[in-house]
């Protein structure tokens, strides 16, 4: 009795503490030093006091939009690596592992998720696959995304990125459409540069926000229109600086995202701290960022995550200024889990792999073009450097009596192949300008967003070899030479790494320095890389099945007079 009675005065004891600091209140736009009571994970009072430590107690970071699998972590792995940094949620789309094994993978990453206290917040996508122009390894229909947004664990309907359906009233695209405004939960965009008519249709029917915007001009007339805008700031595409003057205006209708955001620049760069660090030294309001960070999503999507008031949920951070936001302490649901002296305080269970990969290799005359007799051109697909749309590019090569179209890499002009991963059949062979590398190739089975194989490579030796090493190892990124190999294995699904985020760093670190060796001064190639068989971006794509005109919306010939 008395052990039982000790037991039960430790647990009160463990479920109520307080932090004193200096308050950052987004509410009311002030800092004041104060006394913040935890108990059983609620904030039961914020009192004032005389003085406090030198320390800030603010609301948690939460990321907007994220897919988790294109860290290559597993989401326990993900969550220990930006807990640290201050997010405290992320409001996740699982799409990329959606489309290569359906409900399984969407499954996969709420369990594994559910090992961590990072909260993540993942949403039903809306387009597995992302068109019907390429292969992915299943098909999310109306009915299943409907099952799926009847569950506690989803929370919104994700980014809606066949737009076209949207506009020209699909009836699967409008039933899931409808499954989500009937169970009351929000639905995210994916519209780079529509504008006029076509726009305010695609926000009429529901669609609350967007993250592809590069313009202020773009994301002005979507917030017009009632849509919040993601700001993004990834891997490959950049927008933080085109879009920071939003802030000046329309600070309310904005949210920070990383959307793609690779382990290496996690760990140097920074997570959503990172993206406030940048405003900042921009001059803008600190509390506007910080609502943009926190208020804005977590209002947006009705997420129970608490912003550093009383009664909310013990979600908060200390940090020892607000400048680089260092973080101190981290609690979520009031339990400490992390401490700049201890680190994280929870660690990532073990998981089996799960995949989905076809068996055979490839030839080398698989990657063979032969420009037809009648045409004189060839379209290839332009890289914008830290951006995610393209250009397109008529390019006259040079043929010998054959016919067969070699790379030039006096012209930057490199093939580009993409095989499909799920299925026995050929590739298809392309050619992209602006990818920079002067030998080998880089390989890649992750892809958006059906994720197969993608390689850009200087001639047709390494290309082969790169692509077959990932078949090899059913899944991975890597930069393969005359000399040399590096790999990054990702076996599960073929976009996630079964390493800590640390490890796996330094190994995308590795294979990252080696394709710049190899030419390419792309800050992100292999993220670049992965867009390139994105086919709702524009303009000039390419899939498993040919070269994608994303204006018209359809697959086009390589070759033209």
């Amino acid at each position: 009795m008395f052990i039982h009675v000790i037991s039960c005065l430790n647990n009160m004891i463990k479920n109520k503490f307080s932090v004193k600091g200096k308050i950052v209140d987004l509410f009311n736009r002030v800092i004041y030093s104060g006394e913040v009571f935890v108990e059983d994970g609620i904030i039961v009072k914020i009192n004032k006091i005389a003085n406090a430590p030198n320390q800030y107690i603010l609301p948690g970071f939460v990321d907007s939009h994220v897919h988790v699998e294109s860290s290559a972590l597993i989401p326990a792995h993900f969550a220990e690596m930006i807990v640290p940094r201050g997010t405290i949620a992320v409001i996740s789309d699982p799409h990329e592992i959606a489309n290569v094994l359906g409900q399984k993978g969407i499954e996969f990453m709420i369990e594994n998720a559910k090992t961590t206290p990072l909260k993540f917040f993942f949403g039903a996508p809306s387009c597995v696959p992302a068109t019907n122009f390429e292969t992915a390894g299943t098909v999310l229909d109306a009915e299943q995304v409907k099952k799926l947004l009847h569950d506690k664990d989803i929370f919104y309907l994700s980014e809606m990125m066949n737009y076209p359906g949207v506009i020209f009233d699909d009836p699967e695209v409008k039933a899931k459409i409808e499954a989500a405004l009937k169970s009351k939960k929000k639905i995210d965009g994916h519209a780079p540069g529509l504008s006029g008519e076509n726009l305010k249709k695609y926000a009429n029917a529901g669609i609350t926000t967007d993250h592809e915007c590069s313009t202020l001009e773009e994301a002005i007339e979507k917030i017009k229109l009632g849509m919040k805008i993601q700001i993004r700031e990834g891997s490959a595409a950049k927008n933080f600086h085109n879009l920071a003057p939003l802030f000046e205006n329309y600070p309310d209708s904005l949210m920070l995202c990383t959307d793609d955001c690779h382990p290496d620049e996690i760990e140097t760069e920074g997570h959503i701290d990172k993206i406030i660090q940048m405003g900042l030294k921009l001059n803008i309001d600190i509390f506007d960022l910080l609502r943009a960070a926190s208020v804005i999503p977590i209002q947006h999507y009705n997420l129970p995550v608490g912003l550093c008031r009383e009664v909310d949920k013990a979600d908060f951070i200390v940090v020892k200024d607000l400048i680089k936001f260092k973080v101190l302490k981290s609690f979520i649901d009031g339990k400490l889990c992390y401490d700049i002296q201890k680190g994280n305080l929870f660690k990532a269970t073990k998981v089996k792999p799960l995949n989905n990969f076809r068996n055979s290799k490839i030839e080398l005359s698989q990657l063979q073009i032969q420009l037809p007799e009648n045409k004189t051109k060839i379209k290839v697909i332009e890289v914008i450097k830290d951006e995610l749309i393209t250009s397109k590019f008529l390019w006259q090569p040079a043929v010998k009596n054959d016919r067969i179209v070699e790379t030039d890499l006096k012209n930057d002009i490199l093939k580009i192949v993409v095989l499909n991963r799920y299925e026995e059949v050929k590739p298809t062979v392309g050619f992209i300008k602006n990818f920079g590398l002067k030998q080998g190739a880089l390989a890649s089975s992750v892809a958006h967003d059906s994720h197969n194989i993608v390689a850009v490579g200087t001639d047709d030796t390494s290309i082969t070899k790169a692509i077959n090493l990932l078949i090899q190892t059913k899944g991975g990124i890597c930069a393969v030479d005359d000399s040399s190999c590096e790999i990054l294995e990702l076996p599960v699904a073929g976009l996630m790494s079964l390493n800590k985020g640390e490890e796996v760093a330094i190994q995308y670190k590795k294979i990252n320095e080696k394709a710049h060796e190899m030419g390419t001064n792309l800050k992100a190639p292999f993220m670049t890389m992965a867009f390139m068989p994105l086919l709702v971006i524009p303009k000039l794509k390419i899939s498993d099945k040919g070269l994608f005109d994303v204006e018209k919306f359809e697959i086009t010939s390589l070759f033209t007079e």
